[in-house]
This record gives structure tokens, sequence and C-alpha cells, in this order.
């Protein structure tokens, strides 16, 4: 098998090489940097036409899309560990999957742009408070979702617990006393030997 990764892990890279390190898989890993002009050129459009990364090659399947991308390996490399094996389960992974692109990136990358990723000049405050707000009320239904379990689905971690934990990792409140369940979920998640692999790997290239 060949599984390659193209993104530097400080992207959202992060997400197919933390499942990658979750599944014990063995990959070669190409670490372009997302402004890179590399990632413009007809060779690595022809992978990705958007010009963005990641975008992994498994064995001849190319896949852009960095949630995608957990979610196709899990089903193919996870089966009955990333990936569930009761079908109502594998619909809630999809679910918790496409809340954390729909409900809670937008507005966790609207405060982190308007917080560190713009330039001084290009910042707003109002829209940074507006975003972290909006975060705040995702996190009540995560809190309640979390109730009474270790994990999204139940007492095992899986790609869903991946997929929201890497979608929220920067998010201020995690650092605060507030939603006490899901700051302990998501202590849980980047405590797994897994995470701080593909973490130590983030922080080199910070």
């Amino acid at each position: 098998m060949t599984l390659k990764i193209y993104g530097i892990a400080a992207s959202r890279a992060m997400r197919p090489l933390w499942a990658a390190h979750e599944l014990n898989l063995r990959y070669e890993h190409i670490p372009l940097h997302f402004r890179s002009e590399q990632i413009k050129q007809p060779e690595y459009l022809s992978l990705n036409p958007n010009g963005t990364v990641p975008v992994i090659d498994d064995d001849g399947i190319v896949l852009f899309e960095s949630l995608a991308i957990t979610l196709h390996l899990a089903r193919r490399h996870g089966q009955g560990t990333l990936w569930p094996e009761d079908m109502a389960q594998q619909a809630q992974a999809l679910q918790w999957t496409l809340w954390a692109a729909t409900e809670a990136e937008p507005p966790a990358r609207q405060w982190f742009q308007h917080t560190s990723l713009l330039p001084a000049e290009r910042r707003n405050d109002t829209l940074a408070v507006q975003g972290l707000a909006t975060v705040r009320a995702r996190l009540a239904v995560l809190e309640q979702q979390l109730q009474g379990r270790d994990y999204l689905l139940g007492p095992a971690f899986t790609v869903a617990d991946l997929n929201v934990a890497a979608v929220l990792q920067r998010l201020p409140v995690f650092a605060g006393t507030d939603f006490p369940t899901a700051r302990a979920w998501h202590a849980r998640c980047f405590e797994r030997p897994a995470a701080l692999r593909t973490m130590a790997m983030r922080n080199q290239d910070v």
C-alpha cells in the first residue's frame, strides 16, 4: 500500500495525518506549505484543482478536502476502530463530521482569522467576538451530546471525534471553566498518542 499525504501539519493536513497515525498507516509525507507556490503549479493542480492542502493519494485514490480524507481513511483502513461497525453510528459519524464543517468551523475560522491569522490591519474585533459567540452556541450542542459518554458516539473514539476535535483545536474557550464535559472530551482526544505525535509535527511547522 502506498499512501501520500500532501501538506504541512500546521494546516488542515493535520487531520489526515492524525487519522493515519491512529490507524498505524505507513505513509509518505510531502510537507507543502499552504502558501507555497508549488501548490499552484500544474502538477499539483492535477491532484487538487483548488490549489490548497491537504490532498492524498491512497493507492491511486486521490482526494482533497481534509474531512473527506479522514472519512475515507477511516472507512478503508479502520473498520471497527475509527470507522464504527454499527450502521447507525456510521450515519452519526457522517452527521458530526458535517456538523464540524458547516456549524463549527466557519465561526471558529472567523474568530481565528480576526485574532491571529490576518495581518493586524485587516482584523476586525467585532467579527472576532461574533465568531466566538457563535462557537459558544455550537459548543453548547456538543456539551449536551457528550453527557454521560466519553466520546461522541459512545465509549469508543471514532473518526467523528477526530474530525470535531481537530476543527475546534485552537479555541480559547477550552482554557476556561465553561463546557466542562466538552473540555474533558477535547483533552482526552488530544492526549491520545496519535494526536500527540501529530501535534508534535504541527509545532515544528509553526
